[in-house]
């Protein structure tokens, strides 16, 4: 089985732009300290890539 990322949102989407909201509600967050599981592939990575600034983004087994 492939790694997962558990991605955790740590700041809010208020004034960002639009790009970045659907971004975020892509990747299954919402509000700050919200996280998902996502497996580890170049369209996840893409989309970590676009709010990085956003997000913390650990390994899990």
């Amino acid at each position: 089985m492939g790694n997962k990322l558990k991605v955790t949102q740590i700041r809010s989407v208020i004034k960002r732009k639009e790009k970045q909201k659907r971004t975020i509600e892509a990747l299954g967050l919402g509000r700050p300290n919200y996280f998902n599981i996502l497996p580890d592939n170049p369209q996840t990575r893409g989309m970590i890539d676009v709010v990085k600034h956003l997000v913390k983004v650990e390994n899990v087994q």
